[in-house]
C-alpha cells in the first residue's frame, strides 16, 4: 500500500492506481467514476431542494408590509409583492362586464408611484375588477392642476373603459370590503369622510371617487381654474348637486380611519398651498362653464410601462393656461 501526496491521506491499492483519461483523476477500484453513480432520483432531489430554496428566498424578499410604508429622507418605500391574482380571462364572467379607468393625476412623486401601481393592480385583481391604470403626468412649467389632469385622463382613456376612478397616488385602501365596482346608481365616494385619515367634513368628495363616464360627462368634468393644491374637489361637489346626481358612500366598513394608508410625507414633499392675486377669492366660486369644454392641453408622449410586474399607461401632458383668466397658474 502507498499514500497519495494529497492533504488528506487516501488509501488505495497499487494495482488500482489508474487515471481517468479525461480528468487525470484516480479511477476507483470498482471502475465506476463518482459522477456515474448519480442516479435520476438524486438529481430530482437536488432540483427539488434548489427550487424550494429559491421560493423561500423570494417569499422573504417580498415580505414588506405596506402598512409600514415610509417616504422619509427621500428613500423609496419598499414595494408590496403581488397578491397572486392574474389578469382576468376575457371570457371569465366572474369578473363582470365593466372596466375601470383608474386615473392618477401625477407630478414628480415617484417614490409613491412605485408603491401605488403594483399595490392597486393586485388589490383590484383580487377583487376581480377589470381595470387599466393611467398615470396623467404633468410635464409643463405651470403649477400642478389636479382637476385638469383628471379631465385629460377622462378624454384619453378611450372606449374600452366605461367608468373612472379619480384616485390620489398617496392613498392605499387597506380593507378588501371596499367597493370599487361599477357605480351604476350614481357617483360612489370610496374615501368617505368617515373613513379618510385626514379629511372629515361632510361635503368632501376627494381622495377616491368613482363615476360612470356618462355621469362625469353630465358634470362637464372638473373646473380647470384650480392651480396649486386644493379646492377643486369642493367645486366638483357642487357640480354633482347641479347635475342632480345622488352621491353614495361605503356602508358596513368598521375599520374607521385605518381603512386607508396615507403614504404622503408632508415634511419631505410640501404641497403648493400658495394663493396668488385673486386666487383666494376665486377659489370659493363656482365655475359654471369651465371643464371638459374649455380644456386645452397637449399630449407630449404616451408610454406603456410595468412597475414590479404591474402594467400602467403614463400619459405625459402639457397643460395650457390663459393667464388673463387665471394668472395664478404661475408662481411668479
Amino acid at each position: 500500500m502507498m499514500y497519495s501526496s494529497r492533504r488528506k491521506p487516501v488509501l488505495y491499492f497499487k494495482e488500482d492506481r489508474r487515471s481517468d483519461p479525461r480528468k487525470g483523476l484516480p479511477r476507483p477500484r470498482s471502475g465506476v467514476l463518482p459522477w456515474q453513480k448519480c442516479s435520476v432520483f438524486k438529481l430530482f432531489c437536488l432540483c427539488t431542494v434548489l427550487v424550494f430554496g429559491s421560493l423561500l428566498w423570494l417569499q422573504l424578499s417580498c415580505s414588506g408590509d405596506v402598512s409600514r410604508v415610509s417616504v422619509e429622507d427621500g428613500h423609496v418605500p419598499q414595494q408590496p409583492c403581488p397578491l397572486g391574482k392574474q389578469a382576468p380571462a376575457l371570457d371569465d364572467p366572474s369578473w363582470g362586464p365593466h372596466r375601470m379607468a383608474l386615473l392618477v393625476p401625477f407630478r414628480e412623486r415617484f417614490e409613491e408611484l412605485l408603491v401605488f401601481v403594483p399595490y392597486m393592480h393586485s388589490f383590484l385583481n383580487k377583487k376581480k375588477i377589470r381595470h387599466k391604470i393611467f398615470v396623467i403626468n404633468q410635464v409643463d412649467h405651470y403649477r400642478f392642476n389636479r382637476a385638469s389632469l383628471i379631465n385629460v385622463g377622462f378624454l384619453e382613456t378611450g372606449n374600452d373603459t366605461d367608468y373612472i376612478a379619480m384616485h390620489d397616488v398617496d392613498l392605499l385602501p387597506q380593507n378588501e370590503a371596499l367597493d370599487y365596482g361599477f357605480p351604476e346608481r350614481g357617483p360612489f365616494h370610496v374615501a368617505s369622510p368617515e373613513l379618510h385619515p385626514l379629511y372629515h367634513y361632510k361635503t368632501y368628495v376627494g381622495g377616491i371617487l368613482l363615476l360612470t363616464k356618462q355621469h362625469y360627462q353630465m358634470c362637464n368634468g372638473m373646473s380647470n381654474r384650480f392651480w396649486g393644491w386644493g379646492r377643486e374637489d369642493d367645486e366638483f361637489y357642487r357640480r354633482l348637486r347641479k347635475a342632480e346626481l345622488q352621491l353614495y358612500r361605503p356602508t358596513g366598513i368598521n375599520t374607521g380611519y385605518q381603512t386607508f394608508r396615507h403614504i404622503h410625507d408632508p415634511a419631505w414633499r410640501k404641497r403648493d398651498q400658495k394663493r396668488i392675486a385673486a386666487q383666494k377669492q376665486e377659489q370659493f366660486k363656482v365655475d359654471p362653464e369651465g371643464g371638459l369644454t374649455n380644456l386645452h392641453y397637449k399630449v407630449e408622449s404616451r408610454q406603456e410601462v410595468s412597475i414590479s410586474g404591474a402594467p400602467c399607461t403614463v400619459i405625459n401632458v402639457e397643460l395650457e393656461c390663459d393667464q388673463d383668466e387665471t394668472p395664478w397658474c404661475l408662481l411668479n
